[in-house]
């Protein structure tokens, strides 16, 4: 019986480890941060700079659930139907160009000591650089297959999970706080990462 290598074995698993190593470690690393709030705080302030235990959630909230995502939407690339076409490969790219900006984060911490340093303004670059192109993408490939029967579900949730995103980070203080449109915008994103994986 023939087993299935490795880069099929991570297909199967890459988006339910990213999804599930994002969420635990926010919620184990804001259980053991005094005075975090998740009504009140970013969840970028658990690896800020001069916070204990900062490297490991850079590590397992941002770098390895943003090198899996990347992994998963770029395989996703590779599945795409002829009928996607430019607009459905444009839209998958820039799905990949997002989850190495959310990678990024954990690279570049933020520094709650100045918040318009040059340290904590990468940040917010690769922040926005996160979402801009998840939304943008995801919205671009609902459009590229949306004339395949076969994929066209998968197309409607990436690109209602974008425009989703662009409505909470444009009026997020009128629907919600920010602290909460944030995670909105990252379970969208961490349930389209699990979604594109599943499209073996």
């Amino acid at each position: 019986m023939n087993r299935p290598g490795f880069p099929a074995m991570l297909d199967r698993y890459a988006g339910w480890i990213a999804a599930a190593c994002c969420v635990l470690a926010a919620l184990g690393f804001s259980a053991a941060l005094p005075g975090f709030s998740h009504t009140q705080h970013p969840l970028a302030l658990l690896g800020a700079h001069g916070v204990e235990r900062a490297a490991a959630y850079n590590l397992l909230g941002f770098v390895v659930p943003g090198l899996l995502a990347a992994w998963t939407f770029a395989r996703l690339r590779d599945r795409l139907p002829a009928s996607a076409g430019r607009m459905g490969a444009i839209g998958v790219w820039l799905l990949v160009i997002g989850a190495l900006a959310f990678t990024a984060q954990g690279i570049w911490p933020l520094d709650p000591n100045d918040l318009d340093g040059a340290v904590s303004q990468r940040h917010a670059t690769a922040w926005m650089l996160w979402w801009l192109s998840f939304a943008v993408g995801g919205v671009l490939f609902g459009i590229g297959v949306r004339s395949n029967g076969a994929w066209r579900g998968t197309g409607f949730a990436l690109a209602a999970a974008g425009v989703l995103a662009i409505a909470l980070n444009v009026v997020a203080s009128r629907w919600m706080p920010g602290p909460w449109a944030q995670r909105v915008v990252l379970l969208l994103w961490l349930a389209c990462v699990v979604l594109a994986s599943r499209r073996r």
